[in-house]
């Protein structure tokens, strides 16, 4: 029973971590309209937005995590804003990374997916974007973030494990220009907001001592 259990867990991880064939020139080309189509449009941008938020307080809270502080909880609002908030010291370089990490991470996600799909390894990203977005949704705390890290996840889910290998490249790609495009065609988009700012100005990070 053991020998079998580790073989398939071998045989999972090498699948896993394993290259796969890169897709044809259109295919790219394809998924990079397909991405400016959902950027661009002001009426879509709205929408899909919600995934660069998530990037966004993303960030926040895996770089609080890294600098020492204490993650309490992460809300992402229909209007695209988002409030993640840690506890720690109110100065210093922790308090500083952190509040700077949101506006980075869209783009160095995009950075290193596009390093993952340029080594062939498709299924590794959509895993690994998969465990992150897990991980995330344990520290979401109002109902709307919660639904939408659902239904995220579950996409990345159901593409990972039941779609065939030209459909999981085409959807990696997508999200790949996507985080890309929207960190560097919108950025304004997500600039800091003060009391009183109006819909579709995410992020606003408290850290609290």
């Amino acid at each position: 029973m053991d020998s079998t259990a580790t073989a398939s867990l071998a045989s999972l991880w090498d699948e896993v971590s394993g290259t796969q064939p890169d897709p044809d020139l259109w295919v790219v080309l394809v998924t990079l309209v397909a991405a400016l189509a959902v950027v661009v449009p002001h009426g879509l941008w709205r929408v899909s937005r919600n995934a660069i938020t998530i990037a966004h307080e993303g960030g926040h809270g895996l770089v609080a995590l890294l600098t020492g502080r204490t993650l309490t909880g992460i809300r992402l609002h229909s209007d695209t804003s988002g409030l993640t908030v840690s506890r720690g010291k109110p100065h210093g370089i922790g308090m500083i990374l952190t509040a700077a990490s949101g506006y980075t991470a869209p783009p160095l996600l995009g950075l290193g997916g596009a390093a993952l799909l340029g080594g062939g390894r498709i299924t590794l990203l959509l895993w690994v974007a998969t465990a992150l977005l897990l991980a995330m949704l344990v520290m979401i705390r109002n109902a709307y973030g919660a639904l939408t890290m659902i239904v995220t996840g579950g996409l990345f889910v159901l593409v990972s494990w039941l779609a065939g290998p030209q459909v999981q490249a085409a959807f990696a790609y997508v999200v790949v220009w996507f985080l890309l495009i929207g960190a560097y065609v919108r950025p304004s988009s997500y600039r800091p907001s003060g009391r009183g700012a109006g819909p579709g100005t995410p992020t606003r990070t408290s850290c609290r001592g």
